[in-house]
């Protein structure tokens, strides 16, 4: 099959980007997009030409790492789909494919369909862990948990982090991942003693990163890849909510975000790497 991708190119976020369309013959249906842009990529390199930045690491919808708008959808049009598992098989011979980052000021372009995600670090280094011993890892039985729980900490814990939530949804809003993170640790019995501080932390930090407000559309959980449910939201509110008014005479300081990146040099200062 035969298709042309319209990509967004961008060589930094302090230059202006367009697209280009990239003619791709001989497409194997059974290809995943990623597949397929390693072919144009290897193609533009034959002519000495700068190949298309994107993200990719495990390939197998688990890590989070690859994600861009494809025709205006995040991920593309197959549900509950990375854009790692979407093969070309959901295309038709002669489609147009329009490719796009992330469009959300908390995730600032380095390059192409590359962005800025640090962001959702530095909301999960604010308050998402749990104060237990290191070591080994204790028996399973040790702390019985109902199903009931583990199956809602489960689904929460699902979420893998690519931002799709953000790039589907009007506001650009980070709710529902902020929420999963949250949910997951509160939800069980290891994570109950920062449940208050770890709501409080991690919306102070969200809301410090510039990520739009939630005015509950949907149109995240619709959009992302592993159907995070939309009642993580709810559980994060209640927490804050409580949270703040019982820590209420505690003042909370946000990581400083870091949004400058180059590609050529070591980043400097970096409140997530430590740098």
């Amino acid at each position: 099959m035969r298709v042309t991708l319209k990509i967004w190119r961008q060589n930094s976020s302090k230059e202006k980007g367009k697209f280009v369309r990239y003619p791709v013959d001989n497409v194997n249906p059974d290809m995943s997009v990623l597949e397929c842009l390693d072919v144009l990529n290897e193609a533009l390199v034959e002519k000495g030409e700068e190949p298309v930045a994107f993200e990719h690491d495990c390939r197998e919808g688990i890590c989070g790492s690859c994600g861009f708008m494809i025709n205006g959808v995040a991920h593309g049009p197959l549900r509950a789909t990375t854009v790692c598992q979407l093969t070309m098989r959901h295309f038709k011979d002669g489609d147009e494919l329009v490719l796009e980052p992330w469009r959300a000021r908390a995730f600032p372009p380095i390059k192409d369909l590359v962005v800025d995600r640090r962001a959702f670090d530095r909301i999960i280094a604010s308050g998402g862990y749990i104060s237990v011993s290191t070591g080994s890892a204790p028996d399973g039985n040790a702390i019985p948990v109902s199903k009931a729980i583990a199956d809602r900490a489960m689904d929460a814990a699902a979420c893998i982090g690519c931002g799709a939530c953000v790039a589907a949804c009007p506001n650009a809003s980070a709710a529902l991942f902020t929420g999963a993170k949250i949910t997951h640790l509160g939800m069980l019995p290891q994570g109950k003693p920062e449940r208050d501080r770890r709501a409080v932390r991690m919306v102070t930090q969200m809301n410090a990163e510039g990520f739009g407000g939630c005015t509950n559309i949907g149109e995240c959980t619709g959009a992302c890849p592993k159907e995070i449910p939309l009642e993580v939201i709810a559980v994060m509110n209640r927490d804050y909510l409580g949270g703040s008014w019982r820590s209420r005479d505690q003042a909370v300081t946000p990581i400083t975000p870091f949004t400058e990146w180059s590609t050529g040099s070591k980043l400097q200062n970096d409140p997530v790497s430590g740098g």
